[in-house]
């Protein structure tokens, strides 16, 4: 008898701690990263746009904003800083994916980094991806070799939203994978709905493995070329006939109003390179007002298959157990498609209009420099037209609906922030490999409404382009002039007013704070990179 009563008790503790155990891990969200591809700060509603984006401003509504959110200015390194919580060269990804013969240079992630995915998988989370890769496009580097379950996506950095192999550079091959091998797309694609599809999918498959999953859904939308399909269009074709003048004074009439942006902000003025809108022909007009239709089209669909996702936690009752927090990869992008960097096909589609799915064009600076309202610059460059980027988290239960947040934030703080909901240590070793240490800091105590001490500096390098932001300070210079330039973004977002002749000693300050990460990261001055080699 005494041993019977024995084993049920033991059997019951064991029951006990199981039912524990197993209470940890459904109490554990799943966590959503939803990445935009080249999107400006000003491209959705809840962030002063005109383009229907209702699911994002309904996250933003019981969610949180966060004004003051920095990336890394192009579309790799923000990647490869996102997913391992470390700069770009920590990661190996200083530049872009191209091989330098330098750690910090090498283009794919290196083996002293996790990835986010690498580190929830451990601590018992099923990870999931879909979209676009862009940090390794050797095999030996895709997803699933850097933790993920489940992918779906793009491995290249960019490619046409209805024929995604289509080769738009001299010797290029594009690849679309299904885990670790190619896939080859069928008709009737278009890539915002097809990475949206696997999404879905994948999500669906968690359903009955009793684990909470982390899925990174990193669109090409709204990434050139534009393209989008026809009933999408059709909603914009004509809003952008008023001139860019005009929109970027209503976006930024809207940032006010929304709270994103002071009151008594200045608007930057219109980029040199954008001429007067009254002396464009009235083909002119239409070619902008094409293409502007076009792009708000893309974010659009975006947001359409953000709603799917949504609608399928909803089903499957996880969708109050879910974070969900969505960002740009860098500000917007004012570049062409023109010159010997593109095959001849390519640079005849470029004169097609952009509504024809065979076009392959850019919206260029003109639309660009709307989508970056209020700031100044773009993709590429470290001023807040570069770098700064809408930021969204939703928490039900967690997050109080509708908070606005002005502290400075990075994506080196989403590891550290996804690592701390899911109750995941950070690794000091992974397959052997020393794991350097994550610059990031946890947001879970700003979408708690709690205090949070944030940083003491943040910092920025892309291709000799350079920022480093202390608390209300940003210090920023660009290549080729070098030259510093000091910033008061509470007084300045848009970076108007440079003080650096009235404040030397803070220029000096921030300086040697810039020289001294520059060391600890690996930065090495861009002019004086090897030549690259290829991945």
């Amino acid at each position: 008898m005494k041993k019977v009563l024995s084993v049920l008790i033991l059997a019951a503790l064991i029951n006990n701690s199981l039912s524990a155990q197993n209470r940890g891990t459904s109490n554990r969200p799943n966590i959503i990263v939803i990445l935009a591809d080249d999107m400006g700060y000003s491209d959705i509603g809840c962030f002063g746009s005109e383009t229907q984006t209702p699911n994002l401003d309904a996250l933003a509504k019981g969610g949180l904003r966060m004004t003051q959110f920095y990336n890394a200015s192009r579309c790799c390194p923000t990647r490869a800083s996102l997913l391992t919580g470390l700069y770009q060269h920590q990661a190996g990804v200083g530049d872009m994916v191209n091989h330098r013969n330098i750690p910090a240079y090498q283009g794919y992630l290196n083996q002293n980094c996790v990835t986010i995915a690498e580190a929830l998988k451990a601590g018992g989370y099923n990870t999931l991806m879909a979209g676009k890769w862009h940090v390794g496009t050797n095999p030996a580097h895709w997803p699933v070799k850097r933790g993920f379950d489940r992918y779906f996506g793009l491995i290249d950095g960019a490619s046409s939203y209805f024929n995604p192999t289509r080769p738009y550079r001299p010797n290029q091959k594009l690849t679309i994978a299904l885990d670790d091998k190619e896939f080859n797309p069928g008709p009737n694609w278009y890539s915002t709905n097809a990475y949206a599809d696997y999404a879905i999918r994948f999500i669906d498959e968690n359903k009955n493995t009793n684990k909470p999953f982390f899925l990174y859904m990193a669109f090409t939308s709204p990434h050139w070329p534009i393209q989008a399909l026809p009933d999408d269009i059709t909603k914009y074709k004509g809003k952008y006939l008023k001139g860019w003048d005009v929109l970027r004074q209503e976006r930024f009439e809207r940032q006010k109003q929304l709270g994103i942006i002071r009151k008594d902000e200045k608007l930057s003025a219109r980029d040199k390179s954008v001429p007067e809108w009254d002396s464009l022909t009235a083909e002119e007009k239409d070619r902008f007002d094409t293409k502007m239709a076009v792009y708000a089209a893309m974010i659009d669909r975006m947001d359409q298959n953000i709603g799917r996702i949504r609608k399928k936690l909803q089903e499957l009752g996880e969708d109050k157990n879910t974070i969900i927090m969505f960002l740009s990869d860098n500000g917007a992008s004012n570049e062409s498609i023109k010159g010997p960097g593109f095959t001849p096909e390519i640079l005849a589609a470029n004169d097609k209009p952009a509504t024809d799915p065979s076009s392959f064009t850019s919206y260029g600076p003109l639309g660009a420099n709307v989508s970056n309202t209020p700031f100044r610059l773009f993709k590429h460059w470290e001023y807040e037209g570069g770098t700064a980027t809408p930021f969204i988290a939703y928490y039900p239960g967690i997050i109080k609906a509708g908070s606005v947040v002005n502290k400075p934030a990075h994506i080196i703080d989403l590891m550290a922030t996804c690592l701390d909901l899911a109750k995941v240590p950070y690794p000091k070793v992974y397959h052997g490999n020393s794991i350097t240490p994550t610059e990031g800091v946890s947001l879970v105590p700003v979408f708690k409404g709690q205090k949070w001490a944030g940083h003491n500096g943040l910092f920025f390098e892309h291709e000799g382009n350079r920022a480093v932001r202390q608390g209300n300070w940003k210090l920023v210079s660009q290549r080729p002039e070098n030259k510093w330039e000091l910033y008061n973004i509470s007084t300045d977002r848009a970076e108007l007013n440079d003080l650096s002749d009235k404040y030397p000693k803070k220029v000096a300050e921030l300086t040697a704070m810039y020289h001294a990460w520059v060391a600890r990261a690996g930065v090495i001055a861009f002019d004086e990179l090897p030549k690259s080699q290829g991945e």
